[in-house]
């Protein structure tokens, strides 16, 4: 990989990231909505009920647009006309 690195170094730009870094995931802030919402007291009975709650609560989340535009700024990232996410 080093080898092919160094052979295209005129178009090709390597970037080492973290292993985790969910202050850069706009996920994260999603997933935050859920737990402190729909999944705060959730004691689900077993597999099938969970992935109903969750389905229905990203449903809402999804029709609440503010809400997914929240999950930008922390990130960096910012959307631009045409649904395309830049950094």
């Amino acid at each position: 990989m080093k080898t092919f690195a160094a052979e295209h170094a005129d178009w090709l730009t390597i970037v080492q990231l973290p292993a985790y870094a969910p202050d850069l995931n706009p996920t994260e802030g999603i997933w935050s909505l859920l737990k402190r919402g729909a999944l705060a007291n959730l004691a689900a009975a077993d597999l099938p009920q969970l992935v109903r709650v969750i389905k229905r609560a990203l449903k809402k989340i999804q029709y609440r647009a503010h809400l997914i535009d929240g999950c930008l700024p922390p990130t960096g990232l910012t959307m631009r006309t045409g649904g395309d996410i830049t950094n």
